[in-house]
């Protein structure tokens, strides 16, 4: 533990642990409280009215936007698919690896995998149903509570983007793995509300799950990062 917290107050700005720790205990609040009322069958008002607003009204079957807006969206979503986040997690574990860290890759690989089997405990042990008031608009497995697209996108796209972050020491470059991690993320949670295959609360659980994950296993990863571990952007 020592050895992690003493290479994340080198690179992390102050009081960054701390603000760390106070996002995972709220996000774990959220989380359980956004279960605990899937699990007592609640479907709120919120839920509904997001949904249908990404709907035409006179034609439920019809998302908003021209025809082609479907197809990108269908294109999006399968950037948070578990073919596109295995192939991803495969190439940049791979570049570690032969960067030199193999232990580092080999946790990148095993706190992903983690991550995935958690989701699916979580969606067998809670069962909630698809969204059933508009047609789905894309095909759909196993249940609906958390987003599996959501979280997994939450854990893949924001862990790497972190660690390639921390792998420049030029603050725009940081910004633009962060940014870029962060809009991949949001863009696929909202494809699947949009395909009518989630409920909103599926997928911000979805994302605020993945987040907490995402967080715990950077911290860990300081055990296993060290100077040229994962190679620097600027050379």
């Amino acid at each position: 533990m020592h050895e992690a917290l003493t290479y994340w107050r080198s690179h992390l700005p102050e009081y960054a642990a701390e603000i760390i720790v106070v996002l995972v205990s709220v996000g774990l609040y959220i989380s359980i409280r956004l279960t605990e009322n899937v699990t007592n069958g609640v479907v709120t008002g919120f839920d509904q009215s997001i949904l249908l607003m990404f709907r035409n009204p006179a034609q439920l079957s019809d998302p908003i936007g021209p025809d082609w807006l479907e197809l990108v969206v269908r294109d999006v979503s399968a950037l948070g698919g578990l073919t596109v986040l295995s192939i991803l997690v495969v190439v940049v574990s791979g570049f570690i690896f032969l960067n030199g860290n193999r232990i580092l890759a080999l946790f990148v690989m095993l706190a992903i995998t983690g991550g995935s089997v958690m989701n699916m405990l979580l969606k067998g042990l809670i069962e909630r149903p698809r969204p059933d008031i508009v047609p789905h608009g894309t095909a759909a497995a196993l249940s609906s509570f958390p987003s599996g697209h959501a979280m997994m996108s939450a854990i893949v796209y924001l862990t790497l983007g972190a660690l390639l972050a921390v792998s420049s020491d030029t603050a725009r470059v940081k910004a633009y793995f962060l940014l870029w991690s962060i809009l991949l993320t949001v863009l696929v949670g909202v494809s699947r509300i949009y395909l009518g295959v989630h409920w909103p609360t599926d997928v911000i659980a979805g994302w605020i799950m993945g987040s907490i994950w995402a967080l715990i296993c950077l911290f860990v990863s300081g055990f296993f990062l060290r100077p040229g571990a994962v190679a620097s952007v600027e050379q």
